[in-house]
């Protein structure tokens, strides 16, 4: 059977902004288009690719579990699911895993948790604790708790209750919590909302409001974990254990596939029956994720190293040129902040062979593979640098008053 490659996007619904980029292939930290142009991946599918593209060991599990079984359904057991529920338990400290499709879901199982969880304490305690600037999906009830009001707003009202905190404002989480809070929710980086790490003691406060009041504290890793900042969870740094932790992103080697981690009392809120998904969890796509984890504890070194080149290679370029306000990245994590809209930059580097990622209308995002090697990174930089120069010449004047946060 021939297959028809329709060459516009006349039947999608036309939803994204995409770029006019049709990307054919790829290998390592790069992909090529249609016409055989190479780009270096720096957004890698917005940090789902995590080991690059057509990565031997993914690529053997992948051609192999399909010629065996796609799909079982949860009616049944299947031979990886338990063994990567095990695996990421005993990486994140935590009792109990729900395997879904994406980020999104997984947000939705935790905050079904927390309902239950908070209604089982009292039947008022359903409000929930979220930060502005925060991304958790785009359904219904991850939507609710995302705090970009341009998101929200076409879909309002929403539910449940939210009180929306500014990132670190510890005198804000103080007030926003009491005992009508069912869960706090939040990103120990914010990703979408232009790479700003917590601190630590912000953390800390969370986790202590969160058992004060009887409440779940939800972290959410879906960007920021699984390796991304060079440590397994984000979380990890603060010490703290949440009560749930939602993964998706980089777990499924490039299959859909999201994972809600539960803590055994907070588990105890959906009973069997109470939660449910017909794809979650398949064969494949746990099996893929058991490889992607094989390999991640050998590259958390690399993460680090190469996170370091990236950000003294940026912080030279802040230098350089003073439309950069702000180099924030913890690990492989990284924003750019500049002083005007970041999409001309993302046109200019994509002419340039460089993919990467404009979020919060003015910051640059860098979500490099976990395999990135030292020359690839010195390419990002010197990348930037021309995008830069070219596109804006003399305005690119040496700044020394720019900060960074690592």
């Amino acid at each position: 059977m021939t297959v028809t490659h329709i060459q516009n996007d006349q039947h999608l619904l036309p939803l994204a902004g995409r770029a006019p980029l049709k990307i054919a292939s790829g290998q390592g930290s790069f992909v090529f288009d249609t016409e055989g142009r190479r780009y270096l991946d720096a957004i890698t599918g917005i940090g789902v690719n995590a080991l690059g593209y057509s990565h031997p060991r993914i690529t053997a599990a992948l051609v192999d579990q399909a010629s065996l079984c796609v799909h079982t359904s949860n009616l049944f057991q299947n031979s990886y699911q338990g063994a990567l529920a095990e695996h990421l338990c005993a990486m994140s400290g935590m009792d109990r895993a729900f395997f879904s499709n994406s980020g999104t879901e997984a947000v939705e199982t935790a905050l079904k948790a927390v309902r239950a969880h908070g209604r089982a304490m009292h039947p008022d305690k359903i409000d929930l604790v979220a930060l502005h600037h925060g991304f958790h999906g785009r359904t219904f009830g991850s939507l609710a708790i995302t705090g970009h009001s341009t998101y929200r707003q076409p879909f309002e009202p929403l539910s449940p209750p939210v009180t929306f905190v500014e990132p670190n404002d510890f005198c804000g989480l103080q007030r926003a919590v009491n005992d009508n809070t069912g869960g706090i929710i939040l990103e120990p980086v914010l990703g979408e909302g232009g790479i700003f790490p917590l601190e630590p003691d912000f953390l800390r406060l969370a986790r202590k409001l969160a058992t004060r009041s009887g409440a779940l504290l939800v972290a959410d890793e879906i960007q920021c974990g699984l390796g991304r900042i060079g440590r397994h969870f984000a979380y990890q740094e603060s010490g703290i254990q949440p009560d749930i932790v939602v993964l998706a992103k980089p777990l499924g080697g490039g299959l859909p596939l999201g994972a809600t981690l539960f803590t055994t009392r907070a588990a105890a809120a959906l009973p069997p029956g109470s939660h449910g998904t017909t794809f979650g969890g398949g064969p494949l796509a746990c099996r893929v994720a058991l490889e992607f984890l094989a390999e991640l504890d050998g590259l958390l070194a690399n993460i680090q190293e190469r996170g370091e080149q990236l950000l003294n290679g940026l912080l030279a370029l802040r230098q350089r040129h003073s439309i950069i306000q702000e180099v924030r990245a913890k690990g492989l994590m990284i924003g750019i902040q500049l002083d005007r809209p970041g999409e001309p930059f993302v046109e200019r580097a994509r002419d340039l062979g460089l993919l990467l990622n404009c979020t919060h209308e003015t910051v640059l995002r860098l979500l490099p593979p976990f395999t990135l090697t030292s020359k690839e990174a010195e390419q990002i930089i010197e990348t930037l640098d021309r995008v830069m120069l070219v596109s804006y010449g003399d305005d690119a004047a040496p700044n020394h008053e720019g900060r960074a946060h690592s």
